[in-house]
């Protein structure tokens, strides 16, 4: 019989080869200038990629759009949240049996064969002979089920299943965050936009004042003594009011940085009135604003879903004790012309089981209870320090609005104080040196007054933030920034209304112990995850 050409030595060359240029590419081989470079570019644009661009002044609720439609760290968690819902697709396949098709050939050099010999003489009966041809081709269709691989399969979809909701939880608390980042950088970076002219004029004035004191020193028209502590009073005001035109700057930037804006983007924000105040969250019952956070947040939605986790992997320790039964169905071709028959099928059906692995029931039992008892125990403690989150921020809001209201009292008083030393003012540097001084004054209690209120916004947020609240619709991907904006402001006014009001107490009353509440009806239960105005902090 013709002996097929044997392609054995063209394959041996084709591995030398592969293995030669794979020991090649092992060699350490450092990023180039021109990669470098390249990659910079290349992640500059991404970073800015398909905004879009500022048409007019910001307004909050289009800061927080914006910070939540572009801000990487968001972006990062929803990527992370598809990429679970990815691992939950794959595992959901590893249900399947396997159905695996193969082909190929076999090329010998030499024939397979055999002979025999008798077994009491050793003589040999039959000559040596061959059943398979050097060169015959296979192909085979086989369906293989194991109990063991599906059972695992099984409670691994399910720990991916909840994966992907922790994603979707810790992708509520990143966009939570930002929004209470984005609320805590916009009041102060607005204060910044109102006073930093006017601190600059000041400044200016200060500086004008100070090089005047220099001239009045050097002709000798005042007293060394009145001379130099002039000085000293001009170079301490400056220095006040450089310390806060820093403060407003940085602001500035830390809101730009929250926007994701390209470089170089003017920021000009919306300078509307101040709103009311939402009225101090006491009013609103305590045990409501526990049920509430309890029900909401999503640390403690996460600690439930990695619960289950843990309890599946538990199961499926316990599933490798599980008899191990496979099956086997399969359909062969061989294309060995001396087989009788070249078609065949073939099923099986196989059970074994390890007995030294049943010795692990005891332990993974006692592991399950541990196991329980500590999740249990972790959510307690997650709860508690929810709790204590509500609590002070409903004590911080109250201590923050009566901040505001000495503020305002102390800006009125600084504002009578200047309008006198302009009155009383004369040619005099001490003159000059008390109209200078009122006007620092002045605008130190108005930077104070702007921080107070800034402080007011931020201790309502923390107090969303306590509660868990959502203020984003499902899909932000294919709102714009003014759509996503009005969504956004829609759902956070009615959230605002959400709670029941009280009248706001006096400013001057003193405030209730910690932890005192009136005694409140429990409230009915409420809608897990409702639309409302909120950031959240993660529990430390």
């Amino acid at each position: 019989m013709q002996r097929h050409p044997s392609p054995l030595l063209g394959a041996a060359v084709a591995c030398a080869l592969s293995v030669l240029a794979g020991c090649a590419s092992l060699q350490p081989q450092p990023a180039t200038t021109d990669q470098i470079r390249d990659r910079v570019v290349t992640d500059q644009l991404a970073m800015y990629d398909a905004q879009e661009p500022v048409k007019g002044p910001i307004t909050f609720y289009q800061a927080a759009a914006r910070a939540l439609k572009y801000n990487l760290d968001y972006r990062l968690k929803l990527m992370e949240s598809a990429l679970a819902s990815n691992l939950r697709d794959v595992s959901t396949n590893a249900l399947l049996p396997q159905l695996v098709a193969s082909a190929g050939y076999t090329d010998r050099s030499n024939d397979s064969g055999g002979t025999s010999i008798g077994i009491e003489d050793r003589q040999v009966s039959l000559r040596p002979s061959t059943s398979e041809q050097r060169y015959h081709k296979l192909a085979s269709l086989g369906l293989t089920w194991n109990l063991i691989d599906f059972g695992m399969a099984y409670y691994r979809t399910q720990q991916r299943a909840d994966q992907m909701l922790m994603a979707e939880e810790r992708r509520r608390k990143v966009a939570q965050n930002v929004l209470q980042d984005v609320r805590n950088a916009y009041w102060r970076a607005l204060s910044a936009q109102r006073l930093k002219p006017e601190v600059d004029q000041l400044i200016a004035r200060t500086q004008a004042a100070l090089r005047n004191a220099h001239e009045a020193q050097d002709k000798g028209l005042m007293p060394r003594q009145d001379v130099l502590a002039y000085q000293r009073a001009l170079l301490d005001a400056i220095s006040l009011l450089t310390v806060r035109r820093q403060d407003l700057e940085f602001a500035q930037a830390e809101l730009v940085a929250l926007m994701s804006l390209p470089p170089g983007t003017p920021l000009v924000l919306a300078d509307t009135q101040e709103g009311a105040l939402p009225m101090p969250p006491l009013a609103t019952p305590q045990p409501t604003l526990e049920l509430i956070a309890l029900q909401n947040r999503p640390e403690i939605m996460e600690e439930s879903y990695r619960k289950r986790v843990n309890e599946n992997d538990i199961k499926i320790a316990k599933a490798q004790l599980w008899p191990n039964i496979g099956i086997d169905m399969n359909v062969n071709y061989d294309s060995n012309a001396y087989l009788y028959n070249n078609y065949w099928a073939a099923i099986g059906v196989r059970v074994s089981l390890n007995l030294f692995r049943l010795l692990q029931l005891p332990a993974l039992n006692e592991q399950a209870v541990t196991q329980e008892k500590t999740d249990e125990t972790r959510r307690l403690a997650l709860s508690m320090a929810i709790l204590t989150q509500v609590r002070i921020g409903s004590l911080r809001y109250q201590l923050a609005r009566q901040e505001l209201d000495f503020a305002d009292d102390s800006l009125r008083v600084d504002h009578d104080l200047l309008d006198y030393a302009n009155a009383a003012r004369t040619a005099s540097l001490g003159s000059e040196l008390e109209v200078i001084r009122a006007e620092g004054r002045f605008l130190l209690s108005r930077y104070l007054r702007e921080a107070a209120y800034s402080d007011c916004q931020a201790a309502w947020g923390r107090l969303y933030n306590s509660l868990g609240y959502d203020v984003m619709p499902d899909a932000i991907a294919k709102d714009d920034v003014d759509t996503l904006a009005q969504e956004i402001k829609n759902t956070m006014t009615r959230q605002e209304t959400y709670l029941p009001r009280l009248p706001a107490p006096d400013s001057a009353a003193p405030l209730p112990p910690f932890g005192q509440t009136q005694p409140a009806p429990m409230p009915q239960p409420l809608v897990a995850h409702p639309a409302g105005a909120s950031d959240a902090t993660s529990v430390q």
